[in-house]
């Protein structure tokens, strides 16, 4: 089992203090996030300076694509993007055309599992050709209060299974790793326990010393 990267969220509405978040941040991540508020508030632009200013790094533009999927992932790609957002609710054929203009950027397309979803729709989009989906507790379910639950887990597991790649997101801490100790991570990503931490790259080395702990 792979060691899961660490990827920083940016889920700020300022441009300005996204990138100073990142200046603060890139050297201690894998890979950064243009979030989908930065995205709405700031525009594609924002994967262009990630881009710009982290040439080395993974971006992901989190745009969770609900339909243009072949317009939305040429605006993405050709900013710089090396994975890209669709939400699962999307229509398959959005999926698709997203997933055909990743492939020409020889980038990837990222499922974003919120609501309803079952594994059948996780089959069908393994056999499109996409590898990899992220696992969300949404900002909502978070505020009211809603944890990580033993069906999150073996719904985690069963996507493993079908060879399905998983990035974990939702308040994740540090604390909460161990949770997912027998979980092929992709990457966990982490946002506001990130850029709201009093000492960022602190907290950032803290996540990576459990993840060595953790997956060695």
């Amino acid at each position: 089992m792979s060691r899961p990267l660490l990827q920083l969220a940016l889920d700020h509405t300022s441009l300005d203090a996204a990138l100073q978040t990142t200046e603060t941040l890139k050297p201690h991540v894998d890979i950064i996030e243009a979030g989908t508020i930065l995205c709405i508030s700031q525009g594609i632009r924002v994967v262009r300076h990630l881009r710009e200013r982290c040439p080395d790094h993974i971006i992901v533009a989190d745009l969770k694509v609900a339909d243009a999927g072949e317009t939305l992932a040429k605006q993405a790609f050709d900013a710089g993007a090396n994975w890209m957002t669709v939400i699962c609710a999307a229509p398959l054929a959005t999926v698709e055309r997203a997933h055909d203009i990743a492939q020409q950027y020889q980038g990837e397309i990222q499922i974003e599992l919120f609501g309803r979803w079952t594994l059948n729709d996780a089959e069908t989009w393994r056999d499109i050709g996409v590898k990899q989906a992220i696992y969300h507790r949404g900002r909502d379910a978070q505020a009211s209060g809603q944890t990580w639950s033993k069906d999150d887990l073996n719904a985690m597991t069963s996507l493993a299974e079908l060879g399905i790649e998983l990035s974990i997101t939702g308040g994740i801490t540090p604390a909460d790793l161990a949770l997912f100790r027998d979980i092929p991570v992709r990457a966990f990503i982490a946002g506001r326990a990130l850029s709201d931490a009093v000492d960022p790259p602190a907290v950032a080395a803290d996540f990576h010393q459990h993840i060595c702990s953790i997956w060695g």
